[in-house]
């Protein structure tokens, strides 16, 4: 018997690097593009070996103790909080996520494929207690993870989160049509949240400055969503990745990215994520969301995928 499991992609709106500080944060689940897992309990063998058909990546992923890659150790860990012997294990995860793009390709392929162990061991888990095996996971890709990828990417919905307080579901007003634009450049989140962390150390008040200014348009920008003024929530996008520039998380590649969506007439536009590379984000209007694609496309994204929030 063979049993799936899928999870969403996800894209932070608001509020990166200030969430790690305790501010908040607004996320949304990406569904047009997915992880899934399958798994085989019905012709046991004795590998150890998990495969993984990932975007930009299709490889074996060895589940043995010597194998110190990040997916690899996300996937042994989340075996072991489930309690099962992976020994007899056929299993393979197909995702359509770009990896380390801000995107949360590590915590959507560990959802995927731990729903999938736990159906084909016919158990049940509850969002609460996947979300908690994910944030696990996380904090091997990540050192010190807010949070708000495993929860936004588990529960498949719209949120307002802050570390430390519940989840807060958020229902937009009016539909956020997105455009994401991928740089094809791979920017391990780990990296610039610790350059983020030295930052501080160095220039506390000025960086804490940036990081309040951040969580303050985040705050406001819950509001938006939920009344429907998209006018104001595209300049708030707008400011926040200026602010963003000056945590020193952007690059030439995301700024020129962000330049073109707004050329081409984006409500506003911003980096996602970690930065560095990855993705960055348009708010568009169905008049406008060709001309933006392919402005991002003329600027060198090597994919634009489109998703609407409701």
């Amino acid at each position: 018997m063979k049993v799936f499991g899928t999870a969403a992609a996800k894209i932070i709106l608001f509020g990166e690097h200030a969430v790690v500080y305790g501010h908040p944060a607004i996320a949304v689940p990406v569904s047009t593009i997915r992880a899934a897992a399958s798994v085989d309990l019905s012709h046991p063998s004795h590998s150890t070996r998990l495969q993984v058909f990932a975007q930009d990546v299709d490889r074996w992923v060895s589940l043995d103790e010597s194998q110190e890659d990040g997916l690899s150790a996300s996937i042994r860990r989340a075996i072991s909080l489930l309690g099962f012997e992976p020994s007899g294990m056929a299993a393979a995860i197909h995702s359509d996520i770009p990896l380390a793009s801000g995107l949360g390709s590590g915590a959507a392929l560990t959802a995927a494929l731990v729903r999938a162990v736990t159906l084909a061991n016919s158990q049940y888990m509850s969002n609460e207690t996947l979300n908690a095996i994910v944030y696990e996971t996380e904090r091997i890709h990540h050192g010190t993870p807010s949070g708000i990828d495993n929860t936004v990417i588990v529960y498949e919905k719209p949120i307002y989160f802050r570390r430390g307080h519940d989840l807060e579901p958020i229902r937009s007003a009016a539909p956020l049509m997105l455009l994401i634009g991928d740089t094809g450049i791979s920017a391990p989140t780990k990296e610039s949240v610790a350059d983020v962390r030295r930052l501080y150390e160095d220039h506390p008040l000025e960086i804490e400055s940036v990081l309040n200014q951040i969580g303050q348009i985040a705050e406001m920008s819950r509001a938006l969503i939920e009344s429907g003024d998209l006018l104001q929530l595209g300049r708030n996008m707008t400011d926040n990745h200026h602010l963003l520039q000056e945590l020193t998380v952007s690059s030439h590649s995301l700024d020129r990215l962000v330049n073109a969506a707004l050329a081409a007439g984006a409500l506003g536009a911003k980096l996602s994520g970690g930065g560095r590379g990855g993705n960055m984000i348009a708010l568009v209007e169905p008049t406008t969301k060709r001309a933006v694609s392919d402005s991002l496309l003329d600027a060198g994204a090597v994919r634009v995928i489109q998703t609407t929030v409701t």
